[in-house]
């Protein structure tokens, strides 16, 4: 591997998955502002998930609309003028 690419800054930090409340503990260097007190009484810096293996469609086999900022409405004024046409 070379040398001098990779972040020698790895702590435990706590991964929240915000749409099914689920967490998990693990080392990582992405930054974070937010801690949570853990499990073991410790508190770890906290990052948010949209999506994470308990909650996708894949891996739980469950269709579920995750739309978390509007993602399906902003499409879906997008393309307003070009679905109307194609109904005609």
């Amino acid at each position: 591997m070379k040398k001098g690419i990779h972040p020698e800054n790895y702590r435990f930090v706590v991964f929240k998955d915000m749409s099914n409340n689920t967490a998990f503990l693990t080392k990582s260097a992405a930054p974070s502002k937010e801690t949570i007190k853990w499990e073991d009484g410790n508190e770890y810096p906290l990052i948010k998930l949209e999506i994470s293996d308990t909650s996708h469609p894949y891996y739980t086999g469950k269709m579920k609309l995750v739309d978390t900022a509007g993602r399906v409405d902003k499409f879906m004024n997008r393309y307003k003028k070009h679905l109307d046409k194609k109904k005609k």
